[in-house]
Order: structure tokens, then C-alpha cells, then sequence
């Protein structure tokens, strides 16, 4: 939506990063991109028969655009794919710091059925010292606000995205962001790859972003009080040791559905490549000339799609490697041979808290079994019985987005 943002937060990827193609493009997506937007996106939907698709208007910063901008983006592409495809369902989600969100924005939001997500760091103003403005200023006061407004209005609340710190403390972490409320929440490694470590990041060990995972993962599997929120990356870990399917590109093997379009109408990979170098998430692609199903077919897209297939030697000898996936696609690039057919940098973090949460898993389905058992027959656990096992202990064993 905006290819500018109004916090400089010290690990930012994009502005920090090796790729400065967000200097070149518009700050805003101009109308007659918007349109062809639309267009494309309900020209997909029709071609393929999808029932729902899911939109995230992102930036920079999305609200720099304007609520009633971002409103408009939503209905135009709505009444496009309304009428190519009656009864496919779009759901529409804003991805924001939250400084400029204020109780009318929000009612504005929640007219239109737009959901909306905050990111942040931790609940308190230590835990968001990395997110400044340009000025140097804290963010925080300005994000607790939203975060209150959100937490008022839990139907246009989508959640909560923190960037992992190492040096802070998990368990504090996840009780801060959960004192705020949130439907969802996930946390993300920094992006980091072989040419960039991530600081504090070896191998084969020590593992202090597993270390740091697990302490949260604890954190918030003890947690038994109503309102404990969904955590993305740990209810994927858990699904696919249920042998369910991926729907995240941190793990697991499945193909990947996502694609980004740009401010200039550029279709391009998902932004995470800025990281690895200048130009990386490029197809040369664009929604005035190109099709969809186009970017399916570009080299790029392509090997993203072939799980295990598009993996390492490495990874594909590893007993985990139907659940790591080998990790983001862009925390395996290399600069040395200028490829991502490697292992994850957080390779040896990623196998250990899997590692750790198929653990716990086990001994939760053994307790399930043996106190089934005592109360009559049972026999050993499938994934159905697995998963209704751990439904009175509220595990979201598959997050529903």
C-alpha cells in the first residue's frame, strides 16, 4: 500500500537491507495500479475456482496510505472478484505498527470487515526499544493505545507479530503480549542467512534462538487461563507432527501461495528475500502485463513450490525434515554459491525446538492414553484421536487462518 514507513526500527529488513528497490517505486500504489490489481486478482480467483482468498494490505507502513484508501483498495477488489466469481469469499487484513491507529480509523476498519494485526516487540516499552521513529522517539506509548483499541473490538482484532530478540526474556515476553489481548500471535526469527548471521547464531550449536523458543513455548503451553492465544509457528510445529499440512513458510513442505505486488504494480516474491540481496524477490513481472498464473511459472516461484524436491542434501537426510522444511527459504541463501539450496542458518535451533515440542507432544498423547485406558479400551492414537485428545487442554492444533 505505501512503500515508505514512519518507524526505523534498528533490524528492519527492508530498509536496512541490501535491496533499495523500495527508493525507486511510489510511495503509494497508484489508482490505475489498484484497479489492474483487482482485476488480476479476481481474474485468478474465477480461472481457478478458489472459494477464499486472503489479502494483506501491507507496506512500510499501510496507514500512511489513509484508512479510506486502504477501504477503497478492499472494495474494489472485492466487487472484482464478486463478480468474477460469485461467492468467493476475500479476507482482508492490515498489517500495521499501530501508531497511527485511532478509534475512528478503527471503527472505519471494522464497517468493512477489514481485520487488522499489530506488530511489536513485547508488551512494554523495554521489550520495544528497537522500534523508534526516524527522530529516534519510542513507539511504544503510541502502539499500548492501539493495542488497548484492539483488545475493545476482538472482531477486527487479527493479532499480534514480534520479532525475536535473544537477549530478552521469553517468558516475559509472551505474558506481556498476552496481557494485550491478542486472538493470534506468532513469533518470528530475524531474518538472517549465511552471508548475514544472525547475532548470536552458530553451528552446530549453541542454539540461543531455540533456547529462546522454548522458553516461550513453555510459557505458553502451561498456560491455561481462558483467552491464551493462538502461536503460529508452535500450533505448525505441532499440526505437522500430527502429519497435518503446513500453512506457513517458516516449516513444512508445502508449496508456497503467496505472491507480493508492489507499489508500482511489480509482482514480485514475498519481501523476506530483501534480506538475502539487492533485487532478490524480482520476476520481472508486473499486474499490467503478466498474469498470476504467470508468477506461478517463474523460476523463483517455481522452486518454492517443489517441496522436498527444492531442499539440500543436508536437510533431506534429516529425520525432522518433513517438519522443518528447511526453515524460511530466506534463511538458506548463501552468498557463496549465490543459491538458497542450503540448510536454514537457524538449521540447528529449528531441528532442537522441534525436537522439543514432538517431546511434549508425546507425553501428552501417553498421559491422554493411559488415563483413557483406566477409564475403558482404547487403542494407540491416530492423528484424529491425537487431535481430539489435546482439545480440553485448548492446544490449537491447526491455526485457523
Amino acid at each position: 500500500m505505501h512503500s515508505r514507513c514512519n518507524l526505523a526500527c534498528t533490524y528492519c529488513y527492508i530498509y536496512t537491507g541490501p535491496d533499495g528497490s523500495w527508493r525507486e517505486r511510489p510511495h503509494r500504489i497508484p489508482e490505475a495500479t489498484v484497479r489492474q490489481v483487482a482485476y488480476r486478482i479476481a481474474e485468478h480467483t474465477a480461472a481457478h475456482r478458489i472459494g477464499r482468498i486472503r489479502l494483506d494490505l501491507h507496506g512500510g507502513e499501510p496507514l500512511l496510505a489513509g484508512p479510506g484508501f486502504l477501504v477503497a483498495y478492499a472494495d474494489r477488489v472485492r466487487a472484482a472478484v464478486r463478480e468474477a466469481a460469485p461467492g468467493a469469499r476475500v479476507d482482508v487484513t492490515v498489517q500495521t505498527n499501530g501508531t497511527l491507529l485511532t478509534p475512528a480509523v478503527l471503527d472505519r476498519f471494522a464497517a468493512a470487515g477489514i481485520r487488522v494485526g499489530l506488530s511489536l516487540d513485547g508488551g512494554s516499552a523495554d521489550l520495544n526499544a528497537r522500534r523508534v521513529d526516524h527522530a529516534g522517539r519510542p513507539s511504544w506509548p503510541a502502539v499500548r493505545r492501539a493495542a488497548g483499541l484492539l483488545a475493545a473490538r476482538p472482531e477486527t482484532y487479527a493479532g499480534l507479530l514480534s520479532t525475536i530478540d535473544p537477549v530478552t526474556d521469553p517468558r516475559e515476553v509472551y505474558r506481556s503480549l498476552r496481557r494485550l489481548g491478542p486472538p493470534a500471535l506468532d513469533f518470528l526469527l530475524p531474518h538472517a542467512h549465511w552471508a548475514a548471521a544472525a547475532p548470536g547464531r552458530h553451528r552446530p550449536s549453541p542454539t540461543p534462538y531455540a533456547d529462546w523458543l522454548i522458553g516461550a513455548f513453555e510459557q505458553w503451553w502451561a498456560d491455561r487461563e481462558p483467552g491464551r492465544p493462538r502461536l503460529r509457528l508452535f500450533s505448525e510445529i505441532l499440526a505437522l507432527l500430527l502429519g497435518a499440512e503446513s500453512a506457513t513458510e517458516a516449516v513444512g513442505t508445502s508449496p508456497l501461495a503467496v505472491v507480493v505486488v508492489d507499489t508500482d504494480g511489480a509482482v514480485e516474491q514475498v519481501d523476506a528475500l530483501k534480506s538475502a540481496y539487492d533485487g532478490a524477490p524480482a520476476t520481472g513481472l508486473d499486474v499490467f502485463r503478466n498474469s498470476f498464473d504467470e508468477a506461478l511459472r517463474h523460476p523463483g516461484i517455481a522452486a518454492r513450490r517443489q517441496g522436498l524436491r527444492a531442499l539440500a542434501e543436508e536437510c533431506l537426510a534429516c529425520p525432522v525434515v518433513r517438519v522443518c522444511g528447511g526453515g524460511n527459504y530466506a534463511h538458506r541463501y548463501s552468498a557463496r554459491t549465490g543459491g538458497f539450496r542450503h540448510p536454514s542458518v537457524y538449521c540447528a535451533d529449528l531441528e532442537r525446538l522441534i525436537r522439543h515440542l514432538a517431546d511434549r507432544l508425546a507425553g501428552e498423547l501417553e498421559r491422554r492414553t493411559r488415563s483413557r485406558t483406566r477409564d475403558g479400551p482404547s487403542g494407540p492414537p491416530g492423528v484424529h484421536s491425537a487431535q481430539g485428545a489435546l482439545t480440553d487442554v485448548r492446544l490449537p492444533v491447526v491455526d485457523e487462518e
